[in-house]
C-alpha cells in the first residue's frame, strides 16, 4: 500500500493556513494536480517533494512515510490474523488512520508485537509441557501426590465407622503425602524460575530490525565514525593491515583454528586469549570484514554504544544484537566508504558483482552496503533488502515505501527469492502488488564455503527491490520490458488480497 505522504502535506497544509491553490502556485503544480496527491491518488517524491516540504516546513525524512507504511503494514497483518476473523477494516481506512492519527498506529504496533510475543511464550510452554521429560515426571509426582490425598479424604469423608487405629494411619498418610507435594511443587517451582530466568525475550531481533527500518538503515554519526576510522589507515584495507592494526592497538592476535577444534562457529573471537580465530575455509571477503567490524567495535566502542542507546531497545538481548550490527555498520562504512561508493554504483549501474570485485567484498556485503546509503542529496537507488534461509524463512528485512514485506514467517512464493536455483546465477522479476506498485526484483543464491566434506556450510538466496522509476538506472534492467504488467505478487498469503491466487497456501481472515 502506498504510503499516506499526500494525507501529511494535507494536514500540515490546514495547519498552516494555506490554501490548497496557495500551495499549488508556491512549488509550481495546478490545484487539480496537488488535490490528487493529498488524496493519495498520485505518487510524489523527487524535486516536487522536496519543494513542498520546504514550504511546509516538513523534513524529507518526516514525508517519506517509511515508518507510517510500516505501521499500515503491521495492522494488515494483525487483521489478518485468525483472532481478527470476521472484522473488515478497508485499507485505505487503515491509511487515513495512521495518516491521521500516527501515535494509534504506533500503539498499535506494539499491542501487535506483546501479543505475538505472549502468543509464542504460550507455544513455547505448550511444547516444553509435551517435550520436556523433566518437567513432565515432576507434574506426574504433583498429579500422584494430589491424587493420593484426594483417595484418603474420601474414605475419611465416605466411611463413617474407621477404627481409631486406621484413621489415625490415613490422617499420617495425608500428611505424608501433603510434604511431598510441597516438595514437588517447590521443585517445580523453582524448575521455572530456573528455566525463565535464562529464556530470552521472543523477538530481540525483530525489535532491532524495526528500530534499524526506522532509521531507514542509515546512521550519519556512524558514516563519520567509519570516515575517522578510515584515515587511520593509509594503504587499502587487507588483512595484512587489519592483523597489525589489531595486534598493535588491542592487543589482538588473528589466528587459524585447529582442524580438529569441535565448533560449528567459522569464526569467533575469544576475549579469554584475545585471540579472532578463523577456520581456513572462511573466504578472504568474510575474513577481512570480521577483522575491520572488531576493529570499528573496539575503536568505536563509545560511538557505537551511544548509537544502541538511541534505538530504545527493549531488552539487553536487542542491545547486544544492535551493538554488533552497529560495528559491523561501521565495518561496511570503512570498506565501503559512501562517496566513492557512491560513485563506482553509479559508474557500474548498480552491478553487485563489479562492485564486490572492487571493493573486495562478497556479494551480500556489496548488496547490504547499498541499502544504506540514504544520506540526504546523496541517496543511492533506493534499494529494499530481504534474506531467506532454505526453508524459505525470511530474516534480515529493509523494506521500501509501498514494498510490504512481512513481518513475521514467509513472504510470497511467486518471489524470485524463492526461484533461485543453487548457483550463482540471477533470478529477475517485474513485480507488481496489491496497490498498484510495481518493483523490479533480484535474487540469487549466497554461499558459504564448506571446511570439511561433512560440513553442510549455510546457504541463504538474497533479495533486493526498487521501484521501477529506478529500475533503468541499473544493469538489472536490461532486456527486460519495463512496460510489461508484471507478476501479479502480494507480501504472503495471510496479507494477500488475491483470492484467486494458485499458489495460496493460507487464506487470510
Amino acid at each position: 500500500m502506498r504510503a499516506p505522504t499526500g494525507i501529511q502535506i494535507r494536514r500540515k497544509r490546514l495547519e498552516t493556513g494555506l490554501s490548497q491553490a496557495a500551495l499549488a502556485r508556491a512549488v509550481g503544480i495546478s490545484a487539480t494536480y496537488l488535490n490528487l496527491i493529498e488524496n493519495n491518488k498520485r505518487a510524489i517524491g523527487g524535486k516536487l517533494l522536496v519543494r513542498i516540504g520546504e514550504r511546509l516546513g516538513l523534513d524529507l525524512d518526516q514525508l517519506s512515510g517509511v515508518s507510517e507504511a510500516r505501521s499500515i503494514q503491521v495492522i494488515e497483518e494483525l487483521l489478518g490474523d485468525p483472532a481478527m476473523r470476521g472484522i473488515v477494516f478497508e485499507q485505505a481506512a487503515i491509511r487515513d488512520l495512521v495518516a491521521r492519527f500516527p501515535e494509534a498506529g504506533i500503539a498499535m504496533t506494539r499491542l501487535y508485537r506483546l501479543y505475538q510475543d505472549a502468543s509464542a511464550n504460550i507455544e513455547s510452554y505448550i511444547n516444553r509441557l509435551r517435550s520436556d521429560p523433566l518437567l513432565s515426571q515432576m507434574l506426574h509426582q504433583v498429579l500422584n501426590r494430589i491424587s493420593a490425598i484426594r483417595s484418603v479424604a474420601e474414605i475419611l469423608e465416605h466411611e463413617p465407622d474407621i477404627p481409631q487405629a486406621d484413621e489415625r494411619r490415613f490422617v499420617v498418610t495425608i500428611s505424608r503425602e501433603s510434604e511431598g507435594l510441597t516438595d514437588a511443587l517447590k521443585s517445580l517451582v523453582e524448575y521455572f524460575d530456573r528455566t525463565a530466568s535464562t529464556q530470552r525475550p521472543v523477538s530481540p531481533l525483530a525489535d532491532l530490525d524495526e528500530a534499524i527500518i526506522a532509521h531507514r538503515n542509515h546512521f550519519p554519526e556512524l558514516e563519520n565514525v567509519a570516515d575517522d576510522l578510515r584515515k587511520l589507515f593509509p594503504e587499502e584495507l587487507s588483512a595484512r593491515t587489519l592483523a597489525q592494526a589489531l595486534e598493535a592497538d588491542f592487543g589482538i592476535s588473528c589466528e587459524e583454528l585447529e582442524p580438529e577444534t569441535q565448533t560449528a562457529q567459522r569464526y569467533f573471537f575469544d576475549k579469554a586469549s584475545n585471540r579472532l580465530l578463523f577456520r581456513t575455509s572462511v573466504s578472504n571477503s568474510t575474513r577481512l570484514f570480521q577483522m575491520v567490524q572488531l576493529y570499528a567495535q573496539m575503536a568505536a566502542r563509545d560511538a557505537i554504544l551511544e548509537t544502541v542507546g538511541s534505538l530504545r531497545l527493549h531488552s539487553p538481548e536487542a542491545n547486544a544484537l544492535a551493538e554488533r550490527a552497529m560495528a559491523a555498520y561501521v565495518a561496511g562504512a570503512m570498506m565501503m566508504p559512501y562517496e566513492r561508493y557512491l560513485q563506482d554504483a553509479e559508474l557500474l549501474r548498480y552491478d553487485i558483482d563489479a562492485l564486490g570485485r572492487r571493493y573486495g567484498t562478497s556479494f551480500e556485503q556489496a548488496a547490504h552496503r547499498l541499502v544504506t546509503m540514504r544520506r540526504k542529496g546523496a541517496e543511492a537507488v533506493p534499494f529494499g533488502f530481504l534474506r531467506a534461509d532454505r526453508a524459505g524463512r525470511l530474516s534480515k528485512r529493509y523494506p521500501l515505501p509501498g514494498l510490504s514485506l512481512p513481518v513475521s514467517g514467509y513472504g510470497c512464493l511467486l518471489w524470485p527469492i524463492y526461484r533461485t536455483n543453487g548457483d550463482n546465477t540471477f533470478v529477475r522479476q517485474v513485480a507488481e502488488f496489491p496497490g498498484g506498485e510495481r518493483f523490479l526484483l533480484i535474487a540469487r543464491t549466497v554461499a558459504k564455503n564448506s571446511h570439511s566434506f561433512r560440513d553442510d556450510a549455510p546457504t541463504y538466496s538474497v533479495m533486493l527491490a526498487c521501484d521501477l522509476m529506478h529500475a533503468d538506472r541499473t544493469v538489472y534492467a536490461d532486456a527486460i520490458d519495463l512496460r510489461h504488467r508484471g507478476v501479479p505478487v502480494g507480501p504472503s498469503c495471510l496479507l494477500c488480497p488475491r483470492q484467486d491466487c494458485g499458489h495460496r497456501q493460507e487464506r487470510n481472515a
